[in-house]
């Protein structure tokens, strides 16, 4: 069985970002041996001068693979972290959903789609989240982190938004690797274009600084581009 976890708006200027908190919500979710985590996934959301946000409107979204019946540890546990490690005057968002427990997946999915483009409300939020069969609670301040939170996940369920959080590193000198040494040392799934065509194995990539991945077709996917030819164009 698999469970979203999505938190948003849990952080300030002067404090560790959301992505942080969820990296160790995962720790302690593994430590307590509740199930395996997925990566967590960065969800991007509709900017607005009426939306506050602190230097990114998004939220971050991971699963749990498990087999036992963890809702109940899992929500007590995620709802103190939030009180506990949230910063001072922000508006902290949870959201579980359970995939074998969802009532309407596809009213999760364009309600994340509504909020890439969208001034949304706690409202709907909360009226979305009854109708599909999810928990979403607020954990401080205003508790508008619950319109991002609810969001993330139908962002996650469509399988094709965000970037992976972290940069990826290789234990390879260098930084022209082949597709296939990409793939071998790392948990990339897939090289592609930015057009959409899947790179070869024996390819080589030049590999920038900060080497991130996006989220499509529920999997870690590179996007690379092709390097013209300074004298061709091609």
């Amino acid at each position: 069985m698999r469970t979203f976890v999505c938190i948003d708006d849990t952080d300030n200027l002067e404090t560790r970002g959301t992505g942080a908190l969820a990296a160790l919500m995962i720790e302690q979710i593994e430590r307590e041996g509740w199930g395996k985590c997925s990566y967590i996934t960065r969800h991007k959301l509709y900017f607005h001068p009426d939306i506050p946000y602190t230097s990114h409107n998004s939220a971050m979204c991971f699963e749990i693979e498990h087999s036992g019946v963890i809702f109940d540890d899992l929500r007590a546990f995620s709802i103190d972290f939030l009180e506990r490690e949230s910063a001072k005057g922000s508006d902290p968002g949870l959201c579980i959903a359970e995939s074998d427990r969802l009532a309407d997946p596809l009213l999760l999915i364009n309600y994340g789609k509504r909020a890439k483009k969208e001034i949304l409300t706690k409202e709907l939020a909360y009226q979305t989240a009854e109708k599909a069969g999810v928990h979403l609670s607020e954990h401080g301040g205003t508790g508008g982190g619950v319109i991002g939170a609810l969001a993330g996940v139908g962002l996650r369920l469509t399988g094709n938004d965000g970037r992976i959080k972290g940069k990826f590193k290789f234990p390879i000198p260098g930084n022209i690797l082949t597709v296939k040494e990409i793939l071998d040392n790392s948990s990339i799934d897939r090289v592609q274009s930015i057009e959409g065509h899947l790179i070869p194995k024996d390819t080589k990539i030049i590999l920038g600084d900060k080497v991130k991945a996006v989220f499509l077709d529920h999997r870690q996917v590179l996007l690379v581009y092709q390097k013209l030819d300074e004298q061709t164009g091609m």
